[in-house]
């Protein structure tokens, strides 16, 4: 894979997704449908697909392309793809809250080693680089890169913590995970957007105690990991890895090293 191809293909294909979905969202009505599981999909989950799928089918037609919105390559098990939610918190989208992001994620022998992450309504960019590192470019987004700020975890005080979790699938079990943590502050955010603001410094822990799949956090976990994150299984906090039967994952905690896991 020639990463010095594939991270500027992804950067455009997020940003051309992200304008298909404001087209939509700005709106005053738009359709919603309830897929198979009960989960919601517009049409702008379904266009912000048809751009990138085509885009990422035309550069690397041999490479398996897992998506959330093509329930066929759900069938498909490979170890080395790209995966993609080209819409993720579409009940952020439904309810105009704007905590929505595209994501696309090159895995390779079940690591996201790439990925971007786009806010499309926040006007906030993740990505890696093609070294792996993590930045964050600021706006606005034209055809070249603007100004890239370099991403790194902050040095978490186990006496302050900050806590990121998420906005539209907190329970019981979360808040009471939290709980054994010293915590100073703590935020609620939908979607990747958790990933991100762990490589940004702004929490330092993240835990996930509900059902995600992997084209949900491969992309936030690949910027993560670029700066110097770690994303680990609940139960036994060994490394969480990518390519696992049915793309569904186990709960997780993701974190900024030094943060002491209870």
């Amino acid at each position: 894979m020639d990463f010095a191809e594939l991270m500027p293909l992804f950067r455009r294909l997020a940003l051309e997704a992200g304008d298909r979905i404001m087209e939509i969202y700005r709106r005053p009505d738009f359709e919603v449908r309830a897929k198979g599981d009960a989960s919601p999909v517009t049409e702008a989950d379904l266009a912000a697909d048809a751009v990138i799928s085509a885009g990422l089918r035309a550069a690397f037609p041999q490479v398996p392309l897992i998506t959330e919105e093509q329930a066929a390559s759900h069938s498909l098990t490979a170890r080395t793809f790209l995966i993609v939610d080209p819409l993720d918190g579409t009940k952020e989208f439904v309810q105009r809250r704007g905590d929505f992001t595209v994501n696309i994620a090159f895995v390779q022998d079940g690591i996201p080693t790439h990925g971007v992450v786009y806010a499309p309504a926040k006007g906030r960019l993740f990505y890696t680089l093609p070294d792996g590192s993590a930045v964050e470019e600021t706006g606005p987004f034209g055809p070249e890169p603007g100004p890239l700020k370099p991403l790194r975890v902050s040095t978490p005080d186990n006496a302050a913590l900050m806590v990121v979790a998420s906005k539209s699938h907190r329970d019981q079990a979360t808040d009471d995970y939290i709980s054994r943590y010293a915590v100073r502050d703590m935020t609620s955010a939908g979607s990747s957007l958790k990933f991100c603001l762990l490589a940004t410094g702004e929490a330092n822990l993240y835990p996930r105690l509900g059902r995600t799949m992997e084209w949900d956090t491969a992309a936030g976990d690949a910027v993560l990991r670029g700066a110097g994150g770690l994303t680990v299984r609940f139960d036994d906090h060994q490394t969480l890895a990518y390519g696992k039967p049915g793309w569904d994952n186990p709960f997780f905690i993701a974190y900024a090293p030094g943060v002491v896991l209870k």
